[in-house]
């Protein structure tokens, strides 16, 4: 299936401009291991031309252009971009597969997704005018108040490689439905879908400088965006290493921060299941966007008295899986997105081999690939709390596996990590289900499945994966500040002080 990789510029102020320093980054598909194009790569000097438009954006026209226009008028562009989308889903999706290793279904529905983030935040936007000067009620007649919510300001977005499109979606959507102006930098790993939403925005005539698109390395272009004094947000979906960074490189400025981290989720599978129906969502917990979700249900927590037959189930559907370039009819598993991650993953498996745990299958590169960064759905077993592969995120189709004998076993186990972004429990027994859900300590939690995301639903996590939420309303919330308007209605004077006396 050939496609032509467009060559694009930086997006700022409504227009494509070559980068300051003329550096580009080579792109590398993931299954061919062949150079296919190459991105802009910014820099600081970029940066700062990025968020002078963005300013200039809010503050045109005395705001009326964009940050204190009705929401009406800004759903109005979230909508001309979402049919934009829809109308280019089958280059978008391809450019997603080649560029990322996703599955072309896989890639196709997160266009999907993409458009119906857009749909949603205009609902929201236009629903925000309704919401201003709600009215507070007060202890006093005297005084009436209310609220306004207004746009943050300038935001800065930073985004991951596993979802390009979908992920930048989640923090552009509501940011620009808020009002704001925003710098979005995607991951240098995975840009090309990013770069042709700037082209979107400049088909539907979206305002110059409400969104720029910065594409580059993270120390070049992430980290002078994350320490940008006039930057009033940073938004930050990706590892905790750099959130870390992000964070502490706000805090000089005391500039608000969203992160959305990594995660070393649990799923538990109790012994009253239909083995199959949990060996399929237990699958695709963990190999899904081939095994690189930052939810990922990597954590396999098994009771005892079914572990054997569900395992033995489970390497079944594995084997049924077709690992093969993402454009290939069926595939449901491709390459991780670069070298780097698949040698991570590799030392990963390696590592827990040389601690004492059992490859159950996988754990190599598939035979019939010669090429390309794939990597075999790999399960490992014999596995003990204290190993790397029970404590750190891999990040790849990677699933560790521990059995259990009593409900509270499994809760101490399924807690037992840093983080808290996902948590799943299968079983039939729905009370059951409804204890572990208030044990869990995490973020998200999925009854009998395993990784649905809904655009309604908040998304978030706790402890070491981060805080914050996206999507649903308060997705729109990331991106408004609050103002108080208290007014004095009598017509009395105050009275606290004695009068001066009268000439």
């Amino acid at each position: 299936m050939d496609i032509s990789i467009p060559t694009r510029q930086l997006f700022i102020n409504g227009d494509w401009k070559t980068p300051i320093l003329n550096k580009r980054i080579p792109i590398i598909n993931p299954s061919t291991q062949l150079i296919i194009g190459d991105i802009p790569a910014a820099t600081k000097e970029d940066v700062d031309a990025a968020v002078s438009a963005a300013k200039t954006a809010l503050s045109r026209n005395k705001g009326a252009d964009w940050a204190s226009a009705s929401g009406a008028v800004r759903a109005r562009y979230l909508r001309a971009i979402a049919a934009k989308v829809t109308e280019k889903k089958p280059l978008l999706a391809k450019l997603e597969a080649i560029d990322s290793g996703k599955p072309l279904d896989e890639a196709a529905w997160d266009i999907d997704d993409v458009a119906g983030c857009f749909e949603f935040y205009a609902d929201l936007a236009e629903k925000l005018d309704a919401k201003q000067k709600a009215p507070v009620s007060l202890p006093m007649d005297t005084f009436k108040s209310y609220v306004l919510r207004e746009p943050i300001g300038v935001v800065g977005l930073i985004t991951p490689w596993n979802y390009p499109l979908l992920m930048a979606t989640w923090k552009v959507a509501p940011a620009l439905a808020a009002g704001c102006a925003a710098i979005l930098k995607p991951s240098e790993l995975a840009s090309l879908t990013c770069l042709e939403l700037g082209e979107i925005c400049k088909e539907v005539g979206l305002p110059p400088g409400v969104l720029n698109i910065l594409t580059g390395l993270g120390p070049e272009a992430g980290a002078p965006l994350a320490s940008h004094p006039d930057v009033d947000k940073i938004a930050f979906t990706g590892s905790s290493a750099t959130g870390s960074k992000i964070m502490t490189a706000a805090a000089q400025l005391v500039k608000p921060v969203s992160l959305e981290l990594g995660g070393k989720s649990p799923l538990i599978v109790f012994e009253d299941v239909d083995l199959d129906k949990a060996a399929e969502w237990a699958i695709f917990g963990c190999f899904w966007t081939n095994g690189q979700i930052c939810s990922a249900t990597s954590r396999l927590i098994v009771h005892e008295s079914i572990a054997t037959e569900f395992l033995n189930r489970m390497v079944k559907w594995i084997k049924n899986i077709k690992i093969s370039d993402p454009l290939e009819e069926g595939c449901r598993l491709g390459p991780v997105v670069s070298e780097g991650q698949y040698d991570k993953i590799l030392k990963f498996i390696s590592n827990a081999k040389s601690e004492g745990a059992t490859i159950l299958t996988g754990g190599s590169r598939p035979e019939h690939l010669k090429k390309g960064f794939f990597v075999e759905p790999t399960i490992i077993t014999d596995v003990t709390t204290s190993m790397q592969i029970w404590r750190e995120e891999v990040f790849g189709p990677v699933l560790c596996v521990k059995t259990f004998s009593t409900e509270e076993e499994a809760i101490d186990l399924a807690n037992d990590t840093i983080y808290g972004l996902g948590a799943a429990v299968i079983s039939n027994d729905l009370e059951r289900c409804e204890r572990i859900t208030k044990a869990f300590k995490a973020g998200i939690v999925w009854i009998n499945c395993s990784q649905p995301c809904f655009t309604q639903a908040p998304w978030g996590g706790i402890k070491r994966s981060g805080f914050g939420r996206e999507l649903g309303e308060w997705g729109l919330d990331n991106y408004l500040s609050v103002k108080q308007v208290t007014q004095y209605i009598s017509n009395e004077p105050w009275g606290w002080y004695q009068p001066p006396a009268k000439l």
